[in-house]
């Protein structure tokens, strides 16, 4: 007679397949989770004319679903099949271990999402339509994984209904659109990289900037040309365009103005363009807004707030008014 209470003995490739179903699952589900909020971010932005969506956590969050999620789909195809042929594999004590694990982490970031929710609202918290949204997709995504693993558990050894292989489908077709669509909000590769070329070019003319106010703190007049910023004892040299590898160009328009030009290869849009100007000074981001093409800067010293320094480092007294 036959003897099915002995579960078939799993072996390091079954360890190997299952361990890295789950770790592929955690993954997957992480990046979808990531797109839905940077979906929300784009669509429901805080402020109207300033949407603002975390384009390099997104980038990661595409990237992951587009290796890690079609791994995850094809290791759990052949997992499937492996226990259709091998029945008693189905009850094997480390899949059991897994997919309760999983239940539970699925379980407890459901209740987590629940009780956040509510927390918030009974606090008095602005429950908009934003929160409302990124705790729905958690929640769904969530809820999901925890409904097919239980579903998992509780089914029989035959294989999959015909019913249940299209519901499978459908969550597979879905990842597919969401990734799809999140190649709108993060832009081609190409658009990718002109808007860094872009962000390099404002923050090196944030820096030759303040270097031509540091130039008239300390000699009080302006530099003639970029040549005159070179300092071998900071090491500052004037930065090259960094895909034309060209000098930008400077021009002083009066004893206290001048001007900093460059060619950019798109249009500023604020947070979106996807970089940060920095300087001595803090970040200034507005004063460096530009259109596509050749776009130049107008910049006047104020003596008040950036007075001339002395040889010993003070600021140059004012003469005392005249009584």
């Amino acid at each position: 007679m036959e003897n099915n209470s002995l579960p078939e003995k799993s072996g390091p490739k079954d360890v190997f397949l299952h361990l890295l179903t789950i770790v592929t699952l955690y993954i997957s589900a992480g990046s979808l989770i990531t797109v839905l909020f940077q979906y929300i971010n784009y669509f429901l932005p805080d402020d109207p004319l300033n949407s603002f969506v975390n384009r390099e956590g997104l980038r990661w969050a595409v990237a992951s679903l587009f290796v890690v999620f079609p791994v995850y789909a094809l290791v759990s195809r052949y997992i499937e099949r492996d226990c259709v042929v091998n029945p008693a594999k189905r009850d094997g004590r480390l899949r059991k271990w897994l997919l309760y694990f999983t239940l539970f982490i699925a379980a407890i970031t459901l209740i987590g999402d629940l009780v956040f929710l509510i927390y918030t609202f009974l606090g008095g918290g602005d429950l908009t339509l934003r929160f409302i949204l990124k705790a729905l997709s958690i929640g769904t995504v969530t809820s999901g994984i925890f409904g097919y693993y239980l579903w998992e558990l509780r089914r029989d050894n035959k294989a999959m209904s015909a019913r249940a292989v299209q519901a499978l489908r459908g969550g597979v077709l879905l990842v597919a659109l969401i990734f799809v669509g999140a190649f709108f909000i993060v832009g081609s590769p190409f658009k990718e990289r002109t808007v860094r070329l872009d962000g390099q070019r404002v923050n090196a003319l944030s820096n030759i900037q303040w270097q031509v106010v540091n130039y008239w703190q300390t000699k009080e007049a302006l530099p003639s040309a970029l040549t005159d910023l070179k300092d071998s004892i900071s090491g500052f040299e004037a930065p090259l365009d960094p895909e034309t590898k060209t000098a930008y160009e400077y021009r002083a328009t009066g004893a206290l103005s001048f001007e900093l030009c460059a060619t950019f290869g798109l249009p500023s849009q604020s947070r979106e363009a996807g970089y940060a100007v920095s300087g001595p000074y803090g970040g200034e981001f507005d004063s460096w807004k530009h259109d596509a093409g050749r776009t130049c800067f107008e910049r006047t010293i104020d003596p008040d707030r950036y007075p001339p320094i002395d040889k010993i480092g003070r600021p140059t007294p004012k003469p005392a008014p005249i009584q």
